[in-house]
C-alpha cells in the first residue's frame, strides 16, 4: 500500500489520538501517504441531549464503520469505550494500543476530593456509570448531565456551577490537561468502562492494511480489553447503562472485576475472576451478575430509556 486514509471523529481528542496513531505507522513505514478524514458521528450531531436519550449503539462509530465497509477509509481510531462489543460483518479490531491510565479523575471547583465535597454538590458526568457509582457514596449529590468536549465540561464548572465533574483519565492525559486534576479515582472507588483508557484500529478483516498496523498492538491490552468486551457482550450492554469492568493480566492469566447498578445508585452488583481465557472469563463475569440479579436491574434502566 502506499496510501491510507485514517477515519476518526472531528473532536480535539479524537483528532489528536488519530495524530497520535498516524505518526508511529508514518515513523515505521515513512513512503506510506497517511490522510486523517474527519467523520461527524450521531453523537457528535446531537449535542443538547444526554447520550443515554439518544438511544442505540455505536453513537460514536457507526458512520465511520459505514465509510470503512464502503472504502471510503482504511482504518478507524477509536476510544474503545465508545466501540459497540459486536462488530459490523467484515471488520475488527486490529490493534489495541498500549493503555493509558483507565480511571476516572475528579475535577472539582474548590479542590475538595471527592469524600470532602458538600453533602448535596452538584457532579456533571456524561456517564450513567459514574453517576450511578457516585450515589452508591452519597445519594444526596445531585448528578448533572454533561456533553461536551473536554475544556467545555470543565468550564461548565463555572457556567453551570457545578461543584465537580468527572471524566477519563485517558482523555485528559492525551489533552495535556493533568494541571485540572483533584484527584485521580481509585478503582475501589470508581470501576471504568469496559475498554476506557484503550484505543482500537479498527479495520476491515482480511486487507492489507492490517500487517502495517500490527506493531501498534499491545497484547496486555489486547487480551484485557477482550475480557471486557466479552463481559459487555454477554450482559448486551451499552453506553445507556451502568455497566463497568476491568481487566489485569496476571500470570499468563487475566483478573476481571465487573459491575452492574441501578440508575439511582440503590443497589450495586459486583463480582470478580481469574481466569487463564479472556473471552471465557469475561463471560463468567457476566454470568455472576446475572445470577445476582443483574438482568433484572439491566431490563429495569431499559425500560426507563428510550
Amino acid at each position: 500500500m502506499k496510501r491510507i486514509k485514517i477515519g476518526t471523529r472531528g473532536s480535539a481528542l479524537a483528532l489528536r489520538q488519530a495524530a497520535w496513531v498516524r505518526e508511529r505507522i508514518a515513523h515505521r513505514h515513512p513512503a506510506l501517504h497517511i490522510e486523517v478524514v474527519r467523520i461527524k458521528t450521531t453523537g457528535d450531531n446531537i449535542t443538547d441531549v444526554p447520550l443515554a436519550q439518544v438511544g442505540g449503539k455505536g453513537l460514536f462509530v457507526k458512520e465511520i464503520e459505514e465509510a470503512l465497509l464502503r472504502g471510503e477509509i482504511d482504518l478507524a481510531v477509536h476510544s474503545m469505550k465508545d466501540v459497540p462489543s459486536e462488530l459490523p460483518s467484515g471488520l475488527h479490531i486490529g490493534a489495541v494500543t498500549e493503555r493509558e491510565d483507565p480511571r476516572d479523575v475528579l475535577v472539582s471547583r474548590e479542590g475538595r476530593g471527592l469524600r470532602e465535597l458538600p453533602s448535596e454538590a452538584r457532579i456533571g458526568t456524561a456517564s450513567l456509570r459514574r453517576g450511578a457509582q457516585l450515589l452508591g457514596i452519597n445519594p444526596r449529590w445531585e448528578i448533572i448531565a454533561l456533553r461536551g468536549n473536554l475544556d467545555t465540561r470543565i468550564r461548565k464548572l463555572k457556567t453551570e456551577d457545578l461543584d465537580a465533574v468527572i471524566l477519563a483519565a485517558a482523555g485528559v492525559r492525551r489533552m495535556g490537561l493533568e494541571d485540572k486534576v483533584t484527584e485521580y479515582l481509585s478503582l475501589e472507588v470508581m470501576l471504568p468502562a469496559v475498554g476506557q483508557g484503550a484505543l482500537g484500529i479498527e479495520c476491515r478483516k482480511e486487507d492489507a492494511v492490517n500487517e502495517l498496523i500490527a506493531f501498534l498492538n499491545h497484547p496486555e491490552s489486547a487480551l484485557a480489553v477482550e475480557g471486557e468486551r466479552a463481559f459487555l457482550r454477554r450482559l448486551e450492554g451499552g453506553c445507556q447503562v451502568p455497566i463497568a469492568a476491568f481487566g489485569q493480566v496476571r500470570g499468563g492469566g487475566i483478573f476481571l472485576r465487573g459491575l452492574v447498578a441501578r440508575l439511582d445508585g440503590t443497589h450495586i452488583l459486583r463480582a470478580e475472576i481469574q481466569g487463564d481465557d479472556a473471552e471465557v472469563a469475561g463471560r463468567r463475569l457476566a454470568e455472576d451478575l446475572l445470577a445476582q440479579g443483574a438482568g433484572d436491574v439491566l431490563r429495569e434502566i431499559y425500560n426507563r430509556l428510550p
